[in-house]
């Protein structure tokens, strides 16, 4: 079985005079969570409903595991789960109802409708609810029951628009929760987003696209290397065990490229480093020989957001 991909070539689409996007190119393979950065108006939920079909390009095209959506839509998207945007839900029915509907127009057996329904449900941890009216549901478990909707057919590839817009936090960590467990499973998720620290949690690659343009599409950690000013980098690791401010500023600051060390709280570091990617890749293995009890190493979120404010100006 090939890896899951999606394409864009030369994509664009334009309103009149307005051009939403301008000749996108990208192109994403394998079982990952690629995080679509942007400003406001910068072309992610366009791009979204081209490769779901529910708009048209005015040129370029758009290919989910390399059939072209618009000349073979049922093909295409036959593999694809999306939610775009927030749909709403029936509030008489429950999300059994609800799903057996969504079911009967994806074209499942209703032999298997029922187990695959009560499957989806568990898997965005809803179970309890299967039964009741969506209309006295939060937000946030009206949007789990939307990604359930989204999960149904057991696709490839799962395109999520902004899936925690609107949510309270308790729902944005629920979802994100959800998005997490989703990458365990072979999946290609493609998930636009305006919140760096949801990105920065969630994501293994990153796609900003500003003005209709794609700036950069690369690794989370290659991102924040390459565009963070003054060449300086930054990484927050977590340790299983407690570590004292003297420790933490003697020992780990010894090391090659590391410039300065804040310790955050007890189990907490930033680590502020020069240098490129081989430079972290080789603080991470010497932190691994310190034996402090790391169980986490990631670029800092102010990582993410230095680099967001770098590559785009125009429209802040």
């Amino acid at each position: 079985m090939s890896a899951p991909s999606i394409v864009a070539e030369n994509l664009t689409k334009r309103y009149g005079s307005f051009t939403a996007l301008s000749n996108l190119n990208l192109k994403i393979e394998g079982s990952k969570c690629v995080g679509f950065l942007g400003p406001n108006g910068a072309g992610k939920t366009t791009t979204l409903k081209i490769f779901t079909d529910m708009i048209r390009a005015s040129e370029g095209r758009a290919l989910i595991n390399g059939v072209d959506v618009h000349l073979n839509k049922k093909k295409a998207l036959g593999s694809v789960g999306a939610l775009i945007e927030s749909p709403e839900i029936y509030p008489a029915l429950t999300p059994r109802e609800a799903l057996s509907m969504v079911a009967d127009l994806r074209g499942l057996p209703r032999a298997d409708a029922r187990k695959k329904i009560e499957e989806t449900v568990a898997e965005v941890k809803m179970n309890e609810w299967l039964d009741k009216k969506v209309g006295k549901f939060s937000k946030g478990m009206k949007q789990r029951i939307n990604i359930a909707a989204a999960l149904l057919s057991d696709p490839e590839v799962i395109m999520l628009d902004e899936p925690t817009t609107g949510l309270d936090p308790r729902g944005q960590s629920e979802v994100r929760d959800i998005v997490k467990d989703l990458k365990k499973k072979n999946r290609l998720v493609f998930m636009s987003s305006h919140l760096l620290n949801e990105v920065q949690e969630i994501c293994d690659e990153v796609a900003m696209i500003d003005h209709g343009k794609l700036i950069v599409y690369d690794t989370l950690s290659n991102v924040t290397t390459r565009f963070s000013s003054g060449g300086s980098n930054t990484v927050e690791i977590e340790l299983s065990r407690d570590i004292d401010e003297q420790s933490a500023n003697r020992n780990i600051s010894s090391l090659t490229s590391v410039s300065s060390v804040d310790r955050i709280d007890a189990r907490k570091v930033r680590i502020h480093f020069s240098g490129g990617i081989q430079n972290q890749e080789r603080l991470l293995l010497d932190l691994a020989t310190m034996k402090i009890g790391m169980i986490s190493f990631r670029p800092a979120a102010s990582a993410l957001e230095d680099t967001y404010l770098n590559l785009i100006k125009d429209t802040l």
